[in-house]
């Protein structure tokens, strides 16, 4: 959604809105999105140029963590792991993110009896090995969180990715809108408050936001 400011400039301005100093961008709002695993095969986790952007809390973490993962991941990425870490600097996004193996996977990636890709983070965490689930940005995705140029604000949008297809496709099925998906998520990074006053703006928006 857009508002037109000057119709002989022809200059339009997303809408954009704000929720305890976050920027959310609507997408987040009104468009759907539920992982279907079984179509994507974890894709994301061995697609694309940069592995999943890290804080820097969250590097210094990985380290600590990196003996009770490794035993979990395949032999190439123990060996990885081993020799390069669990993290590096990508200056392309400009930021730290998940080492990749020379594939493209992430070094963190398992994979099920059914082919699935799992992070084998998040496998030790449901083992109760460990109290870190896996990275933020894994957890929001398909929000990203971004620092907008012109506030200096986090802002949170939704990364559409075309391997994502299948999961807009069942979103749109299920009627689950992108923030309900990510729901847990956005709860572990900024709060029960949060997400309920969120959540309520959100209702107001979809019910005001005309017919697409």
């Amino acid at each position: 959604m857009s508002v037109l400011l000057n119709p002989h400039l022809c200059i339009k301005i997303e809408i954009v809105l704000v929720v305890q100093g976050k920027l959310i961008h609507p997408d987040v709002l009104k468009e759907q999105f539920v992982c279907h695993l079984d179509k994507c095969k974890g894709a994301c986790c061995w697609e694309g140029s940069y592995g999943a952007p890290l804080n820097k809390e969250e590097v210094e973490l990985l380290e600590q963590l990196n003996p009770v993962v490794s035993p979990y991941l395949p032999e190439r990425h123990r060996a990885l792991l081993a020799a390069e870490g669990g993290s590096r600097y990508y200056r392309g996004m400009q930021q730290w993110g998940t080492n990749l193996m020379p594939d493209g996977a992430c070094v963190y990636l398992i994979r099920d009896d059914n082919g699935i890709a799992k992070c084998g983070i998040e496998h030790c965490w449901k083992q109760g090995e460990i109290s870190f689930r896996k990275p933020q940005s894994c957890h929001l995705y398909p929000v990203r969180v971004r620092k907008d140029p012109f506030t200096g604000m986090e802002m949170l949008l939704y990364d559409r990715w075309d391997i994502c297809q299948d999961a807009c496709a069942l979103g749109a099925a299920l009627q689950v809108p992108v923030y309900r998906f990510v729901k847990e998520a956005l709860i572990r990074v900024y709060g029960e408050a949060f997400y309920a006053e969120l959540d309520a703006i959100a209702q107001s928006y979809l019910e005001n936001e005309p017919e697409r």
